[in-house]
Formats: C-alpha cells, structure tokens, sequence
C-alpha cells in the first residue's frame, strides 16, 4: 500500500496532471511522457487497471468508499481534475505562445525530450540485444508516424468513439502524441478545438441560466460528439491500461525500451525548424489547392546558423533540457504504487 499523501503531495500531483493535459493538447508532446518522467505513469496505469468486474460489483452494491479507495480514486481525481482543467487555462497559454513564439516553444519540447530520452534511459541499463531491437523498433515506428500524411475530418459518431480509444493513446503509451494522431485521423479541430469551444460556451450558458443552446441543432450536435469522444476516451484509458498493466508486469525491460524508441522517434516531430505549408488560422482549417481540410502540415529544415533568432532558439531547447534536469535533481520520487 502506498503511504498517505500530505497536501503538499497532493498539489503538486495537481500540478503534474495540471502537465500532463497541457502536453496532451500540443500535437507532438505526449501527456505520457510527462507523466513518466514526472513519476506518476505506472502508479496512472494500474489505477486504471483496478476499475474491473470488481469494482463495478462494489459500486452497483452501494459500498461507495470501498469503490473509492480500491480503484485510487483519490490518484485519480487530482490528476485528472489538474488535466481537465489545463484545458481551460494553461493549454489556452500554451495556444498563445505557439501562435507569437512558435518557435522557442517548440525548442522548448524539443529540449524537454531530448532530457526525458537521457532522464529514462540513464536508469536503464539491460541493454541486450532483445531489449535493443525492442528500442529501435520503437524508434522506427515513432519516426514513421511523424511523417504520415493527415486524413479528411469525419464527424460519424462511431469514428469520433474510435478516436477517443486511439487518441487517448498518447496518456497511456510514453512518446505517442494522441493530439498528433487525431490530426493523422483528420479530427483533430473538430475534437480538441470546435468541440470543446461549444462545450466551453454551453457550459458558460447553463451557468448563468440560459438554456437557448437546446434550441440549436448545430450545438447539440457537437456536444454528442463531444460526449461521444469523452466516451471512447474512457474505454480506451481502461482497456489499453489492462493491457498495459499486463504488459508491464510481464515485460517491463522491453517495454521501457520501446518507449524509449517512441520519445525518441517523437523528435522528428516537434522539431523546431519547420516551415508551414498549411495551418489553423483563427480555428479555421486552412484548404489545400483541391480544397481538402488540412491541418499542421509542415517541411522540415536546418536552421539558420547566422541569425540571433536561432541561437535563441537554440538557447531555448537547452532549457527544455534543463527543466527536465532540474526535476530529476530536486523533486522526484519515482515510486510504483502498486497493488497486486
């Protein structure tokens, strides 16, 4: 069992799940990742891992606190309460600083990555040859994703449910970015922008007592979507968490090394310097010459070694570096809360 947390644990595990939904929604960073650097994945992983058979027997039998406390719950609630509320302020700081400072934020990512790849795998030393090509294949398939082509947006219910059990990938799978495989899915604006605005906006509105949105069929049909993709979220995190939590148990060694594969593929993507072909302008997709939907697409090149912006920049994926350090260092306790 793990020990009683103090307040001070609990705000800033606040504060980590407070990360982890700011790095969910930038396409390239995995809330994963956050989440495994700062010490919390596996304890995330085997708490949804306990939401099972058993735990809705003790929640259809009234035993509610049992439910509380076996599921962790209490893990659960600060971490997820910290994501959801990221959305509506530090992901809304975030959009501003990559629409005015693109490139320093993402130099920033950059940094932080390439620290979280040093900070996993100075703690890894099982380097055989099993564990080895488990890394590069990772690798492979990271890079691999990065440089797929976006499909068209679909707004079919059971495709939004899907995307909810894909892209919610990017919390349980460490270096997998499910904001980026929405774009690849093509829903990305409708989920993580338009939807979540009109829900925003819907929320606003019951709360000062105006309930006109009922009226509106364009409203109501993106808050089913909304909810749906809330839906195929939630089975998703439960779902691939059993199999992760199996997984981990049973191939822990490997599966590290895969992650460390995908962090590392991961960096083909929030690479800095990046030149825009097409991208969201005031949440409107930009279209293509045959008038597709396109979202994020970019060329990739080297930077510019004799402008003071780069070196600035370059400054900036130091301190994403450093950050990471820094956590290493001072605060962390890397504990696995967990219960077999």
């Amino acid at each position: 069992m793990a020990r009683e947390r103090t307040f001070a644990d609990k705000f800033f595990l606040f504060l980590k799940g407070l990360s982890m939904g700011a790095a969910n929604k930038v396409p390239g960073v995995s809330g994963g990742m956050v989440s495994f650097v700062l010490g919390f994945y596996e304890e995330m992983i085997y708490s949804f891992k306990k939401i099972n058979f058993k735990a809705f027997k003790l929640l259809f039998n009234g035993r509610f606190k049992s439910f509380y406390y076996y599921t962790n719950a209490p893990f659960l609630v600060l971490v997820f309460s910290g994501s959801m509320f990221s959305y509506f302020s530090v992901s809304l700081v975030l959009d501003y600083l990559i629409d005015n400072y693109e490139l320093y934020v993402w130099s920033t990512f950059f940094g932080m990555i390439i620290g979280s790849i040093y900070y996993i795998s100075k703690d890894f030393n099982d380097w055989n040859t099993k564990n080895t090509v488990s890394m590069i294949t990772g690798a492979i398939i990271g890079i691999s994703i990065s440089f797929m082509s976006p499909a068209k947006e679909n707004d079919n219910l059971w495709f939004v449910f899907f995307c909810g059990i894909i892209g919610v990938s990017g919390m349980t799978l460490p270096g997998l970015s499910g904001s980026f495989i929405l774009i690849l899915m093509g829903n990305y604006v409708l989920l993580l922008v338009d939807s979540v605005a009109m829900l925003f906006k819907t929320l606003t509105e019951i709360f000062t007592g105006d309930f006109s949105f009922m009226d509106s069929q364009e409203r109501i049909n993106y808050l089913k979507i909304i909810g749906t993709f809330t839906l195929g979220s939630a089975f998703g995190l439960v779902t691939t968490s059993h199999i992760l939590g199996w997984v981990l148990k049973r191939w822990h060694q490997i599966v590290t090394a895969v992650i460390i594969g995908f962090i590392t593929g991961s960096l083909g993507i929030v690479w800095p310097w990046k030149k825009e072909i097409y991208k969201i302008v005031d949440n409107q997709i930009m279209l293509d010459s045959n008038g597709d939907k396109i979202i994020q697409n970019f060329e990739r090149y080297f930077p510019n070694f004799y402008t003071l912006e780069t070196w600035i920049a370059i400054l900036f994926v130091f301190v994403g570096i450093t950050l990471i350090l820094v956590l290493d260092k001072f605060g962390k306790e890397r504990k696995e809360y967990i219960d077999e």
